[in-house]
């Protein structure tokens, strides 16, 4: 091919290698791009279907003169361009979206008419969208946070959206207190941060003055707020719904998401190191899976119980600060979900997709919790004004893949084209208009409501400690250390010591051994008192089921090994450990000291996919470093691959390393312990590669 001609995707086209004699002076700067714009590539257009000829420069009166004012192409570009933006989501904002499918494996007909949940065997579109809480849309993937898990099905039936978290439970029992909550963990009003983030005054304040959160706290403290990947997340729908089958009869039920690769997080400095080196970190990992066909997917699974069940658990199942053991109440499995595709457009999908818990379909209804009830106002509200207008349910990411049709009319951004003079219902002049369905139309439960109107609380709301208690006497040795240590962390960021104090009060309450480990690491001269509990903490049987290490599981599936190397590494042996990885089920990496790869032992160039100073060991569940004894000299001086090492050992990873590799450990004085093995030995290091070494943590950092 000459130089003058390019191919395209849709054939080949020929320009010329100059402006055309024939262009204007003013243009000629741009005369080659004109010219690319014919052959088989579709027209550039204005909003209104007017072909350009020109969009590299604006109209001006002479080659040096002023813009014109009547430029419609300029005008149209820039004006279009101003108003790209939307208002970002309050909470929420940072995300994750794909497409995929819900597969009903075991139907619920016994308690609901809804047919997304009674026909087995179906696949029911779905769009997941998983975010970030606190932060802004600017921010990063990975602080400690919140998880948001929102699922929208596009049922035959309508649109259900399920809109939860990777947390079971809340900070909040009552709506009410929403506004407060997102105001007191946001940036401080007054200097525009911390960006999100909890450790400052203005949210543990907050929390100190509102003891129902403390379930949530325990929670938001652990290695839950630091997924390794979203594919390694659960969902919960937190609240407490109701099905209803054709009977009109009603069963309470929770929903859950459980990972088919299990959980894994990831540890608070190895969280922070991989903010810096990969603000995407999650985006990219699940952009990643998905196009190497490594779909992500999770099981949909339920808590179901009746009202007399409920009325004999030992807290209130409307609470949302509470959560149903499932030694209580057991998971039963009823479907699955993979995530298959990714938007086609970021903005048009994941940043416009609007959910609503109020978006239910027949055979689903709400249960009382005031929590709840709130979101069903909320959330439809927020998309007001996100979206601009009420037939936000128009765009193509909201709109039900079903037929759909009412009476509404008109409004800003109207997409449809209703026909005739019927806009009201009922009507007997039209015979073809959408009237109510009795038979099969969305029903509420029918539930007697009695009592007296007030601003209350139910007293079975007034127990704020237990279930916190139960939550921390579950987690294994490590993953109490971890807790303790992050309360020291952000309470350490705290600058009014009588909110340090009454937070370690509180916690007093939930469990004394936490108490005094928190206030020997803010060294606090004294034990603050514990605030008087409204009810008695009761010690409720430990859940294993509320731990992530007990809950590991023993695969290398989805996870990522990363094998450093440089000039003069043994073939052999790379291509033995990556063989092992892969085998295992891992996505296997090069790294090395530049990008174009290294030329190794026998003369062979091995093409690498990330560059050291770029590619840190803290992107990697585990590391293998193939080196030569004088590569391993060379790398020792650099900082870099001191870091990849030094950061692999100290984040409890498995270290597989040849001769050379054992010299650069050496070099960074990495100890050689059960985690850190020959990198020949595939069983070994594939072992120590499907878990933390958590024995090693007391060795490398200090715990509170």
């Amino acid at each position: 091919m000459s130089k003058n001609e390019t191919t395209s995707g849709s054939g080949r086209r020929k320009r010329e290698a100059g402006p055309s004699p024939h262009q204007d002076p003013q243009s000629a700067a741009g005369g080659e791009l004109h010219q690319i714009a014919g052959g088989e590539h579709a027209a550039l257009t204005t909003n209104q279907g007017v072909p350009l000829s020109d969009n590299q420069n604006s109209l001006r009166a002479n080659p040096r003169g002023p813009t014109l004012l009547e430029d419609f192409i300029l005008r149209e570009k820039i004006t279009h361009f101003d108003h790209e933006r939307i208002p970002e989501r309050i909470v929420h904002a940072r995300a994750t979206g794909a497409h995929g499918f819900f597969e009903l494996t075991e139907s619920l007909e016994a308690y609901t008419r809804a047919r997304v949940l009674t026909e087995v065997g179906e696949k029911t579109p779905v769009f997941t969208r998983i975010s970030t809480v606190a932060g802004g849309a600017g921010s990063v993937d990975t602080p400690r946070d919140v998880r948001g898990f929102a699922v929208k099905f596009y049922t035959k039936e309508g649109n259900w959206d399920l809109v939860g978290n990777n947390i079971p439970v809340f900070f909040i029992q009552d709506a009410i207190k929403f506004p407060d909550l997102i105001h007191a963990v946001k940036m401080e009003p007054d200097r525009g941060f911390p960006q999100a983030a909890s450790a400052h005054d203005t949210f543990w304040d907050f929390i100190s003055l509102t003891p129902e959160s403390m379930h949530m706290v325990m929670w938001v403290m652990s290695d839950r707020t630091l997924p390794r990947s979203l594919r390694m997340i659960e969902g919960f729908g937190v609240h407490s719904f109701r099905l209803v089958n054709d009977a009109g009869e009603s069963t309470f039920v929770k929903f859950h998401w459980r990972p088919k690769l299990g959980l894994q997080s990831t540890i608070w400095d190895e969280t922070v190191k991989i903010a810096g080196a990969d603000p995407d970190f999650h985006r990219r990992d699940m952009f990643e899976a998905i196009a190497a066909g490594a779909f992500p997917e999770w099981d949909l699974a339920v808590q179901l119980f009746t009202e007399e069940e409920a009325d004999g658990f030992p807290f209130d199942h409307l609470d949302a600060t509470k959560l149903i053991p499932e030694e209580l109440v057991p998971l039963k499995i009823i479907g699955r979900m993979v995530l298959d595709r990714w938007p086609n457009n970021f903005f048009a999908e994941t940043e416009q997709v609007a959910y609503c818990p109020s978006h239910v379909v027949p055979g689903i209804d709400f249960s009382n919790d005031p929590l709840l009830q709130g979101r069903l106002l909320s959330y439809h509200d927020t998309q007001l004004s996100r979206l601009g207008t009420p037939n936000f349910h128009q765009i193509p990411i909201n709109a039900p893949k079903c037929p759909f049709g009412n009476q509404q009319r008109d409004g800003q951004m109207q997409m449809e084209q209703p026909v005739g003079r019927i806009a009201y219902e009922p009507n007997s002049l039209s015979e073809d208009s959408p009237r109510e369905s009795p038979a099969g139309g969305f029903r509420s439960a029918a539930v007697a409501e009695t009592g007296e109107k007030g601003r209350v609380r139910a007293e079975s709301f007034a127990d704020h400690y237990s279930q916190a208690r139960q939550f921390y006497v579950s987690q294994t040795a490590h993953e109490q250390a971890h807790i303790a240590s992050a309360l020291v962390f952000e309470l350490s960021k705290v600058e009014h010591l009588h909110v340090r104090e009454a937070i370690v009060g509180h916690l007093r309450n939930i469990d004394e051994d936490l108490a005094q480990r928190v206030g020997a690491g803010l060294a606090l001269g004294k034990m603050p008192k514990a605030p008087v509990a409204a009810a008695p903490v009761q010690d409720m049987a430990p859940s294993p089921a509320l731990q992530i290490i007990g809950k590991m599981k023993d695969t290398l599936t989805g996870r990522a090994v990363g094998i450093l190397i440089a000039d003069g590494s043994d073939g052999a042996v790379i291509e033995k450990v990556r063989k092992a990885a892969t085998d295992a089920g891992a996505a296997v990496k090069i790294v090395a000291p530049k990008v174009g790869g290294a030329n190794l032992a026998d003369g062979s160039l091995m093409a690498a996919d990330g560059q050291l100073a770029g590619t840190p060991s803290v992107l990697f569940d585990a590391v293998a470093v193939v080196l030569s004894d004088d590569g391993a000299k060379t790398l020792a001086l650099e900082g870099a691959a001191i870091d990849f090492v030094r950061d692999a050992f100290g984040h409890l990873k498995a270290i597989g390393a040849d001769q050379g590799g054992h010299v650069l450990l050496r070099s960074a004085n990495v100890a050689r312990d059960a985690g850190v093995v020959d990198a020949s030995d595939d069983d070994a290091f594939i072992a120590a590669a499907k878990t933390r070494q958590w024995d090693r943590e007391k060795a490398v950092r200090t715990l509170a």
